[in-house]
């Protein structure tokens, strides 16, 4: 039975900050009044019932430049109430999977009333920020101080502060403490063994710790492909048209490992909880916007977009300008064929070492000219999917995905089919494939990692001389901490690793069979990849918001159809292939009927698969 709010004291005078609230430094005071009355009333009212104070010196003064950062956190009561309302899921006394609930606390393994870590900090975070996004508007016409920010009832009051520029973020602290101890078994050594995922996911939430368990299994996955790329490179390295025997392993490779990941990540999930999670009720995106109407669904009085707008918005402008720029990246292909004759010719004039080198040189600055197209068109793909106005969060990246998977495919597998299958040179694809892989592998390594903690680690020395400057009594590591933090870049999400590997999925498991070493630099990318990451998350970026997700969305369904690709285009290399041919020497219609048979039958598993997959969901 769920317990009344009014029936509970949560007020504490003391308490442990958890998440940081910046507001503009130009905000008014009646403005910041009203917000802290409206975090701090009781649900009843209307309010969070958070714990919230302005970072303050000891005695209670202001600190100078900080007047606008406020601390909120919550009694553990308050804690346990909110993780009943937010419906976590935790481990009962008779080891099954239950979603809490307050009355029937005590039922569950690990509880007691003064165990404040029943809840992980991230859960702890994830409350708060659930809490603050659900902070409504009830009579209120418009922010306090702010005629032009207009509330109505049920507008989210931290979403309305957000866009208007009034709060410039929130964030949730680290804890300096486990961060510490997380960092040394996770990246501080250089080791040989499994990530501590558990850990990961106490500190930092589900979706993250799916992210680093999915590319520690992919790069296990990968480790039998390079045990065999490497011998089968050594002794057939001049014969490119050996290559059978590793594309028919391709075949069952790229569709098994997905299926076994599954079954992986929902153990994985139903043990964090997060399996048997409900699902929440999607409210509007922050950037939707509208006219004032009624929601059919819900009743309720929030903005209204009209659906006919939208879709004219993406049939009559998004999708002409995604057909212009694969259009365009086609044109950069084939300046790219012609700087490749180019360099042909001149090895053929001049036989030398230099000119030998020369041969590389096109597809090195193809594969760079790849990376900064492939990340301009993020950019104007992300705007045109903002401007396309989606209502729910959920839509808004499935379009933003399917654009940017779209370009990122054809501006980076397009050579590499032209060269199998209209230029039928096997000697160039490996080598194209061998540049465009082993060079986005580096930029992506620099561009993600290396950079940004550089320019954090300048950052950071600036601001403890500041800090030493001010030479105050107040806890001054807090205060270091939190100037240190909020400065510090936002983690936008998972978006980038995961495409990052998607790509990597289709060098290796489209053309590897022409240049098997394709999974053993995709396994040391993997290795290197996983400490830059760790490091990302522990030193560079802010700490990011829990977010309980049970799989790793739609990037299962992207890579399951890049694994449908690479089933047809290794049945249609090994259908080219000199010994295939050389069965039916006579016939080529046979050998495309079997090549075409094989085709079905292994995208018909793939299907029976997810269908299983579904079915048992």
């Amino acid at each position: 039975m769920k317990e009344s709010w009014s029936a509970f004291d949560t007020f504490e005078p003391h308490f442990r900050p958890l998440v940081v609230i910046e507001l503009a430094k130009d905000t008014k005071e009646e403005t910041k009044e009203w917000l802290t009355q409206r975090i701090e009333d009781k649900k009843k009212n209307g309010g969070a019932q958070l714990l919230v104070k302005p970072l303050a010196k000891e005695d209670g003064g202001k600190i100078d430049g900080n007047e606008n950062i406020y601390l909120v956190g919550a009694s553990h009561l308050r804690l346990l109430l909110g993780a009943e309302t937010v419906g976590l899921v935790k481990e009962c006394n008779d080891n099954s999977m239950r979603t809490f609930t307050y009355s029937s606390r005590n039922t569950f393994k690990g509880f007691a009333e003064d165990n404040h870590s029943f809840l992980t900090m991230a859960e702890c975070q994830y409350i708060i920020k659930h809490e603050l996004e659900n902070l409504r508007a009830r009579d209120e016409k418009m922010i306090p101080g702010y005629p032009q920010a207009k509330l109505y009832p049920g507008k989210s009051i931290v979403r309305r502060l957000l866009t208007n520029g009034i709060l410039i973020q929130f964030f949730p602290l680290h804890d300096k403490d486990e961060l510490k101890k997380l960092r040394h078994t996770w990246y501080s050594r250089v080791k040989i063994s499994f990530q501590p995922l558990d850990e990961i996911r106490c500190y930092f939430g589900e979706t993250i710790a799916l992210y680093f368990g999915f590319l520690e299994y992919f790069t296990f996955a990968l480790a039998p492909m390079a045990l065999i790329g490497i011998p089968y490179y050594v002794f057939a390295w001049e014969d490119y048209d050996k290559y059978v025997m590793f594309a028919s392993f391709n075949l069952l490779w790229s569709t098994v490992i997905l299926e076994v990941w599954k079954r992986c990540c929902a153990r994985m999930t139903y043990r964090w909880g997060t399996l048997l999670m409900k699902r929440q009720f999607e409210e509007p995106r922050p950037g939707f916007h509208g006219v004032l109407g009624i929601n059919p669904v819900t009743g309720k009085e929030e903005p209204v977009y009209s659906s006919i707008k939208r879709q004219l918005r993406i049939y009559l402008v998004s999708l002409p300008f995604v057909c212009l720029c694969l259009y365009l990246s086609l044109y950069v292909m084939m300046i790219y064929f012609d700087m490749e004759q180019l360099a042909l010719d001149y090895h053929e004039e001049n036989e030398s070492s230099f000119s030998n080198l020369m041969l590389f040189v096109p597809s090195i600055i193809y594969a760079v000219v790849i990376e900064i197209m492939n990340r301009i068109y993020r950019y104007a793909a992300e705007f045109l999917t903002s401007w396309e106005n989606h209502r729910l969060e959920s839509s808004h990246q499935n379009h933003l995905i399917l654009k940017v998977l779209a370009f990122n495919f054809l501006n980076c597998f397009a050579s590499l089919f032209y060269i199998a299958f209209v230029l039928f040179d096997m000697k160039l694809l490996r080598q194209s494939l061998a540049t465009l892989l082993i060079t986005s592998q580096f930029l992506n390594q620099f561009a993600e990692a290396l950079f940004p903690y550089w320019l954090q680690k300048r950052h950071n020395k600036k601001v403890k001389k500041r800090m030493c400057a001010l030479k105050m009594d107040s806890d001054l590591s807090l205060l270091e901490q939190i100037n240190m933090e909020k400065e510090m870049g936002t983690y936008l999400g998972t978006f980038d690793d995961y495409l990052e590997l998607f790509l990597q999925f289709g060098y290796v498991s489209l053309f590897s069979c022409v240049y098997p070493l394709a999974a053993v630099f995709a396994v040391l990318n993997n290795i290197t990849e996983t400490y830059s990451d760790a490091l990302k998350m522990c030193r560079i970026f802010k700490r990011p918001f829990s977010e309980p997700t049970a799989n790793i969305g739609v990037w299962q369904l992207a890579f399951e159809t890049m694994s449908v690709i690479s089933v047809v285009t290794n049945c249609a290399l090994i259908g080219m292939s000199s010994q295939v041919n050389a069965i039916f020497p006579e016939s080529k219609t046979d050998l495309i009927l079997i090549v075409v048979l094989v085709e079905n039958q292994e995208v018909e598993v793939c299907e029976e698969d997810k269908l299983h997959a579904v079915s048992s969901h």
